[in-house]
């Protein structure tokens, strides 16, 4: 009997370290944009001809104390919880950091800039996996106030919501919007945070999910109806070979497909990946770069150019840098 009391002990010390030691994705908090557009923190850009409005969190980080007090007060309660939180102040100070830089990045070929949103880049330079957007508002009822909140957990590589959090915390005489929103959060943080663990666990186990594109220069001399092998397959057969060979339990859809371009999506890649014996982060670029390197070896030998929008889209054009 001792002995089996000690077995289970053993047993459950062992799966409390399993859980302990389990990786959390990182997350960063964010403004909503409801939130910039009601108080005044947005700005425009011009994207191919047509102006964007996005948030200016810059601004906003600068100008509005209250803010930076909610952010720190919900990091505070996702750290308690075990959660690595990336701060956005610190992730826009990177940013512009790296924008001299990024403005000198042009095309070989033509002299064309990069397209990327201001969104894009922010996630880019974060590379967090979830992004929680926070609205929040203040109610006030005589010499009460409560407080109405929305936190959405958003994949950051797809931008799908996986997880959400609504609510309006009990009145209170107390004048401080960061004690409002602690009393009206503390009350579904931790479903919150179930949700994000639940789709955290389904990418370990699935894979992420991105979007791979793959288009031809209109001046390279071949396409993907172009044979190669002993087979005389279509290249574009052999690349779906590749992505079904190379996606999580080969995982993904075939959204389009032509002699000039094709679409998979919804491919799912693994999470983490050993190069040089050390374990790494799988990203969409990194994804794409191995699919080109086999595009460019035997029997193909196809010069080709991979770019990547955001987090989870990367294009490879074939025929030329």
């Amino acid at each position: 009997m001792k002995n089996f009391f000690l077995l289970i002990f053993v047993l459950a010390v062992s799966i409390n370290l399993v859980y302990g030691q389990a990786k959390k994705p990182t997350i960063m908090i964010v403004p909503s944009d409801v939130w910039c557009n009601n108080n005044g923190y947005m700005m425009e850009y011009d994207n191919e001809g047509t102006s964007i409005k996005i948030p200016d969190y810059k601004k906003a980080l600068q100008e509005d104390v209250e803010l930076l007090l909610v952010i720190s007060k919900i990091n505070g309660l996702m750290a308690e919880r075990g959660f690595p939180l990336k701060n956005l102040e610190s992730v826009l100070k990177s940013l512009e950091n790296n924008s001299a830089e990024d403005a000198m990045m042009t095309s070989k070929e033509t002299g064309v800039e990069a397209a990327e949103s201001p969104i894009d880049l922010l996630k880019k330079t974060a590379k967090s996996d979830i992004i929680l957007q926070l609205t929040w508002s203040v109610n006030q009822s005589g010499p009460k106030r409560s407080i109405t909140f929305n936190m959405q957990g958003i994949d950051a590589y797809t931008d799908k919501q996986i997880a959400t959090a609504v609510g309006t915390g009990a009145p209170s005489f107390s004048s401080e919007t960061t004690v409002l929103l602690e009393e009206a959060v503390l009350a579904h943080i931790d479903n919150f945070n179930a949700s994000l663990m639940e789709h955290f666990d389904d990418l370990f186990l699935n894979g992420r999910e991105v979007t791979i594109r793959i288009r031809r220069w209109a001046d390279w001399e071949y396409d993907l109806e172009t044979e190669y092998g002993e087979y005389g397959d279509e290249l574009g057969l052999l690349i779906e070979d590749w992505i079904a060979d190379n996606a999580v339990e080969g995982r993904f859809n075939t959204t389009d497909a032509t002699e000039n371009m094709m679409l998979f999506e919804q491919v799912r890649i693994p999470l983490y990946y050993e190069r040089n014996g050390r374990e790494r982060a799988m990203d969409t670029r990194t994804f794409a770069s191995e699919l080109s390197r086999y595009l460019k070896q035997e029997p193909f030998n196809i010069v080709n150019k991979v770019t990547t929008q955001g987090l989870g889209r990367a294009t490879i054009y074939l025929g030329a840098k």
